[in-house]
């Protein structure tokens, strides 16, 4: 239950007591008893069950009087406090609406208490005096309110500035020269919290009176304390655009308390200083005191928001923080990956030609420390997380590449797989767009090849180097390294003849223990066991296990791409055969003696040859698959036959595979620029916009975009206004129109909860008595508060406010019933609502990462929904697999991943990864496979689904089903 203790919107203040059922809810008789002639501890007791009934609507006037004579009198501080709270919830005007006579003793008490000499209990009634409303009481307290500013206490005079800006907020009659009185108190109190609460005052009442204070003290605010110096702020924020000509003496004050030792004071002065001034000067100083906030605060919380707020003046200030960037890179210090990745994705958007060396090599020693750090898992996050940023710089600003590129080439051996991957994706991005450094990049390359270890580091190296090693001389050096990371050739020949060895030492070994055995014990020829049987052993499998055992221990020291063959990785083992191709085919179109190019040839065929047979031998776990037995086959068959097709082969096995690398790079960056005009789009100035002069604008026309009430309207979403027609899209039917109520609700989403706004109406000729709607809901969704009842007049209407938390991205369905009594006083009714279904699509949105980054989480996340794709003819004959394709992303919310040019072309197969993030910070994945072979054919297919909770894959799922079955109607 709540009461209203004022009779504004502002001044609106709700007491909130919650029912305890367990305890039984005395009588009249009990409660006027234990008023009366109870201890001090009965009565408070008994006043609280009487506060509280009170405010659940018991009627209790009939105590009144009893309170007045009993328990008013007291010394008690806790009964005096108790007091307080019964005269706000109390009734206090007679049936007729004028005061009741008690209210003349209650005034009488509340005069003494402000006269008390005990300072709580004068400090507690000024208190209360804010919650008073009645004339009637409050003009014989005035007096005493006014000498309570004069009291020796700082307790009781801060109260009495609150209590008189109060009474004159609500009764600006009773005390005329509150401005004035307030203000001599200002001028002449010692005590800062006092002097803020009159400040206040005088800032929401008589603004003019503060401004003036406020010039009279500019050289005496950065001496204030906290609390004074955030209540200047408070005053220059509301008096900034009445009191336009005082701008520059604002600009000076806040200037000054950039420098005030206490956080919030910084970071409220920055905030205001952007909303009085464009001025690069103050845009600068505001970025500063940003930055030296995060470098400053140790709660990661607290980093994250003042980066949030410096990324916000970077949109709006283009340009003018530039130079900051490298202040900006002391936050790197921070341990927190969050902070980290915040700050660098606004360096990245502050990084110009005039500083992207010296950003870069900031970058570089933060990633030569990711080397010396202990904590491995922390580390190789942040490594990575530099190797991307590098990445990005070095695609915007090329001057940078080969810097980037030498000291990527350098550094790759000690980097993570994840880290490594992503560098060598980077080296073969700036081997495509800068030819100049192709031959750096090869010698660089052919040094580092043997420190490779993992598969995708060496797929990308060889990938390098069979598309750019062009010379002769480029040629026979990736060779001779090819060959020292292979090994002895032909391959397997060192394998086996270590196998022969193992047997011979493991049959060495056998015998001399047979010997010494036998001399240890010559009469016993057979082990027994505890069984009575005879002890067996398989002379097979022990040398077996021995060899094995051997092979394993000396696989680690055998060069990095024989090793990796000999772990089964027969896709390294393809590309291996596809560079060899390239790099035959190319040596044998320059002008080289024949017998060099017949030699590469053939020992080519040789190591590929040898690729078969490892994975056709026992030595490795897993054979190899038919599709890399077909890859390398197809090479070795270019290598026999490139005398008659040459030609032909040159373009499948070098021109059309950097043609298509080409396109990829050249997509990508087409992709990139698109997102950039998006996002500029908004902060552009046409030529024919109109300037806005903010001294001739009207009040309801000043960009309210720093001011304190459209921060309060973000926070509660007051701001996202909606057009009145698309509300009525938001609109659901709860009940019928033949139904006695009639009720139908507005269902407001916003970002994490859901507010409804049921309207009911009484289509009967009677008075429906407590009318209450039950909510239920189903999935992650939780009810707030439930609705208070209502007495609901005949054909009249009321409405109802529910708000529902929402904590994770699934669907959820809301249900209930409506009930009320009448028109009988034993009559009970129930009406069943209309289920409401929150729909998943308002908290999914579309979003994009890597290829590595959606690999992992597909092989990370557990939950998986298979939806199969069909279409009816009719509907094929009107679609293609790019529109289909379409179709579905607009029904999911999600963003395709797959590249445009990979998409390009009809060939009547479409695959494609799609991908959507939710605001809970929740992943949605999607692969479709679609195929439609003639045009005649319908569109046949399936899409899987993968997510973290199962809940996102299910309502994925019902998305894409009923878009499936929309798009058959």
């Amino acid at each position: 239950m709540a009461t209203n203790a004022g009779k504004t919107p502002a001044d609106v203040c709700y007491t909130l007591i919650h029912p305890s059922l367990d305890v039984e809810i005395p009588n009249l008789q009990t409660l006027r008893r234990n008023l009366e002639r109870g201890t001090d501890e009965i009565k408070a007791e008994a006043l609280q069950q009487v506060i509280a009934g009170t405010i659940q609507g018991e009627n209790y006037e009939q105590l009144l009087m009893h309170i007045i004579r009993f328990v008013m009198p007291t010394r008690n501080k806790t009964l005096k406090k108790l007091l307080l709270f019964y005269w706000e919830v109390c009734p206090k005007y007679a049936a007729d609406g004028s005061l009741k006579q008690e209210t003349i003793l209650i005034c009488n008490a509340l005069r003494n208490d402000l006269q008390h000499p005990n300072e709580y209990i004068r400090g507690a009634t000024l208190r209360f005096l804010c919650k008073l409303r009645e004339a009637e009481i409050l003009e014989p307290l005035v007096g005493p309110t006014r000498d309570c500013l004069e009291h020796r206490h700082v307790y009781v005079r801060k109260n009495a500035v609150v209590a008189i800006s109060s009474i004159y907020r609500c009764l600006p009659q009773l005390i005329p020269d509150a401005p004035e009185l307030i203000h001599a108190f200002l001028v002449s109190e010692a005590d800062m919290t006092c002097r803020r609460n009159a400040l206040n005052m005088l800032a929401a009442c008589a603004p003019e009176i503060a401004v003036q204070w406020l010039k009279e003290s500019a050289q005496l605010v950065a001496s204030f304390d906290e609390l004074l110096q955030l209540a200047v702020i408070d005053l220059v924020r509301r008096a900034a655009r009445d009191f336009a000509g005082e701008k520059p003496h604002f600009i000076r004050c806040i200037f000054d308390l950039l420098s005030s030792p206490a956080s919030s004071v910084k970071y409220e002065a920055a905030t205001t200083l952007v909303s009085l001034t464009a001025n690069p000067a103050a845009v600068k100083a505001a970025a500063a005191c940003y930055i030296s906030l995060v470098a400053k605060e140790s709660d990661n919380n607290v980093k994250l928001i003042v980066l949030e707020r410096l990324d916000q003046l970077r949109v709006r200030h283009e340009g003018i923080l530039d130079d900051l960037v490298m202040d900006l890179l002391r936050v790197l210090s921070s341990p927190d990956l969050d902070v980290r990745r915040k700050s660098l994705g606004i360096v990245m958007k502050l990084t110009s030609r005039r500083n992207v060396n010296d950003v870069v090599s900031v970058l570089k020693k933060e990633l030569n420390k990711t080397a010396d750090n202990s904590d491995y898992d922390k580390s190789s996050d942040y490594r990575l997380l530099l190797i991307q940023t590098i990445h990005s710089c070095a695609g915007q600003f090329p001057e940078v590449a080969a810097d980037v590129v030498d000291l990527f080439l350098d550094s790759i051996s000690e980097f993570g797989a994840s880290s490594a991957t992503d560098a060598i994706v980077f080296i073969r991005e700036v081997a495509e767009k800068f030819p100049d450094l192709r031959k750096s990049i090869i010698s660089h390359l052919v040094d580092a090849f043997l420190d490779f270890k993992t598969g995708k580091v060496i797929r990308g190296a060889l990938w390098i180097l069979g598309e750019y090693a062009e010379s002769a001389d480029e040629i026979r050096d990736v060779w001779t390294k090819l060959r020292e990371a292979i090994g002895e050739l032909p391959l397997l020949a060192a394998e086996q003849r270590e196998l022969e060895e193992a047997k011979s030492s493991d049959a060495t070994e056998a015998s001399a223990a047979a010997d010494a055995r036998a001399s240890a014990a010559p009469s016993a020829s057979r082990r027994i066991l505890p069984d009575g049987t005879y002890a067996t052993e398989s002379s097979l499998t022990a040398a077996a296990a021995a060899s094995n055992g051997s092979s394993s221990l000396k696989l680690d020291s055998k060069p990095p791409l024989r090793a990796v063959l000999l772990h089964s990785d027969f896709f390294t083992g393809t590309v291996l055969a596809s560079t060899l191709a390239k790099l035959v085919l190319r040596f044998s179109r320059l002008d080289q003696p024949e017998a060099q190019a017949n030699s590469l040839r053939a020992e080519a065929v040789l190591i590929m040859a040898g690729i078969i047979r490892i994975g056709q031998s026992a030595f490795v776990t897993n054979p190899i698959d038919e599709d890399s037995y077909d890859r390398v086959l197809a090479c070795i068959r270019a290598l026999e036959y490139m005398d008659e097709d040459s030609a032909v082969l040159t373009d499948a096995f070098i021109g059309d595979t950097q043609q298509a690398f080409a396109r990829l790079v050249r997509g990508e960056v087409k992709r990139a620029a698109e997102e950039q005009k998006k996002s500029s789009k908004d902060t552009a100035v046409k030529v024919d916009d109109s300037i806005g002069f903010r001294l001739l604008a009207k009040k309801d026309t000043v960009d309210e975009a720093d001011s304190l009430e459209h921060d309060i309207e973000l926070a509660t979403g007051e701001a996202e206004s909606r057009a009145a027609v698309s509300k009525l899209d938001s609109v659901v039917q709860l009940t019928g129109f033949s139904d006695a109520v009639y009720a139908e609700a507005y269902v407001n989403v916003n970002q994490y909860d859901i507010l409804l706004d049921v309207m009911v109406v009484n289509q009967t000729n009677t008075t429906l008595r407590n009318l209450s709607i039950e909510f239920s809901t189903l999935g992650d969704l939780k009810l707030v508060e439930k609705p208070t009842s209502y007495n609901v007049a005949p054909f009249s209407f009321s409405s109802v406010k529910a708000s529902i938390k929402v904590s994770s991205t699934e669907t959820g369905v809301i249900f209930g019933t409506i009930v009320y009594d009448g028109p009988g006083v034993g009559d009970s009714h129930c009406i069943v609502l209309n289920d409401i279904h929150v729909d998943i699509m308002e908290y999914i949105r579309p979003a994009r990462c890597d290829e590595a980054q959606f690999h992992a989480m597909w092989t990370e996340f557990e939950w998986e929904n298979k939806v199969n794709m069909s279409t009816t003819a009719a509907a094929a004959d009107s679609l293609d697999l790019r529109a289909y394709l379409k179709h579905i992303m607009k029904a999911t919310n999600m963003a395709c991943l797959t590249p445009e040019n990979a998409l390009e072309g009809d060939c009547g197969f479409l695959s494609a990864n799609l991908y959507a993030k939710s605001i809970f910070g929740e992943d949605a994945l999607a692969n479709i496979s679609i195929e439609k072979p003639t045009d005649e054919s319908p569109i046949t297919g399936h899409i899987r689904i993968r997510a973290k909770t199962q809940g996102i894959a299910l309502s994925l799922g019902d998305k894409i089903s009923a878009a499936k079955v929309s798009l058959a109607e």
